[in-house]
């Protein structure tokens, strides 16, 4: 009977945590790009209203991912 390599779990200051938050800050920049630049130019915003959901949307962006990379 063979038995499967296990990893084991990423530490605080490990470089396995170091990549999920990277992957994460660059998910919540892409999403608050997406935001602005659809707020602004298709949507034809104002710039405060494109920044003001751009921070919200990255905000909420990167719970979400935070709470997945959790799972």
């Amino acid at each position: 009977m063979k038995r499967g390599v296990t990893l084991g779990v990423a530490g605080p200051w490990s470089v396995g945590a170091m990549q999920t938050w990277r992957y994460i800050a660059m998910h919540s920049v892409a999403a608050s790009a997406f935001i602005f630049l659809l707020q602004r130019y298709a949507l034809n915003a104002s710039l405060e209203t494109s920044l003001m959901w751009m921070l919200a949307f990255g905000a909420c962006d990167a719970v979400l991912a935070t709470m997945q990379s959790n799972r």
